[in-house]
């Protein structure tokens, strides 16, 4: 896929591509055209990875940039992208995952999606795609039946893999001790100032791959913050070594072995996040790295309610943050 390095996936010998694009244009669905023109262009730059979700109303423009691509020639099958996409919280119930994938995947026009992910370790009552959630429609989440339903999918062949997104060490466990089949992927916030040690480490020893969104702090989002780009000590690395700051911390993710989302419509700063290959970090620059103070950019407050099962940010991430 593309000239770009990729990893396992799993212990079967499927791959992700290292660098993946995403489609979160926040508000969501509000420009169907232009994000249809960045996916298409992002195919003709070499993104072979597309992530997607129920809740970013991107389905379809990426569905319709795959068809472009395809009749373009840029692609000669579908089998040389790899696409994720995710179920929503409303959707996090045994008996709406099916309907939801089917759903996506008609949305995509897609026969199979090569990763399915649980999007958070949280059910909201069933009927609307939105972030932030209603906090009174926030419900306990029965992970156990919800990815007995995902493993269903992928059995199905609608997923050639499934895995989750913003899970903690202790939710995993969770997961664990009853899936038949483990998760591929768990999606999460990293980046040099939430580098995600403990949660890599306890991946690593689970067989669980992490794919890294927010590289960049994700600025100018819902979820965002600048802290990324105005560290100084990422600033200083970027100028001694001639990369952007962008280029950094993407490097920095790669250099962790770790799949990476990048996500710009800016079309100089789309092939900019290519440009991460053919050198590295120093010894140097990586200690300076890892002394940055830590703190996560979206800690999630829309799903902490008095009424609701997680009452505090310690409740939602098990004191990992």
């Amino acid at each position: 896929m593309g000239n770009h390095p990729e990893i396992p996936v799993d212990s079967t010998g499927k791959t992700i591509p290292v660098i993946g694009f995403g489609t979160a244009e926040y508000p969501f669905g509000a420009s169907f055209e232009t994000l249809r023109d960045s996916l298409l262009h992002a195919i003709k730059l070499g993104y072979r990875h597309f992530d997607s979700a129920a809740l970013y109303q991107s389905e379809q423009p990426l569905g319709e940039a795959i068809d472009d691509a395809l009749n373009l020639g840029l692609i000669k099958s579908r089998d040389e992208l790899f696409i994720t996409s995710k179920l929503w919280c409303s959707d996090a119930h045994h008996d709406c995952v099916l309907p939801a994938i089917q759903k996506t995947l008609k949305n995509l026009k897609l026969e199979y999606m090569d990763l399915y992910l649980l999007h958070w370790p949280v059910s909201v009552k069933p009927g609307e795609y939105e972030l932030p959630v209603k906090k009174k429609d926030l419900l306990p989440i029965d992970i156990k039946s919800v990815w007995e339903a995902m493993e269903e999918c992928q059995k199905l062949g609608l997923a050639k893999s499934i895995g989750v997104s913003n899970f903690s060490c202790k939710k995993l466990e969770t997961l664990l001790a009853t899936a038949k089949i483990p998760p591929a992927v768990n999606q999460v916030e990293m980046n040099p100032l939430w580098q995600q040690k403990k949660l890599r480490e306890f991946c690593e020893n689970k067989g669980i791959r992490i794919t890294a969104y927010s590289p960049l702090g994700a600025k100018g989002t819902l979820w965002g913050t600048n802290w990324v780009m105005e560290c100084e000590v990422l600033k200083q690395i970027a100028e001694a070594t001639g990369k952007t700051i962008a280029q950094i911390c993407i490097r920095w993710v790669y250099e962790q072995g770790v799949s990476v989302l990048v996500k710009s419509f800016n079309k100089d700063r789309m092939k900019e996040n290519l440009d991460i290959f053919g050198w590295k970090l120093s010894p140097e620059d990586l200690e300076k790295i890892s002394q940055i103070p830590q703190r996560k950019g979206f800690p999630g407050l829309e799903f902490i309610s008095e009424e609701g099962p997680y009452k505090s940010l310690s409740e939602l991430w098990d004191g990992e943050i």
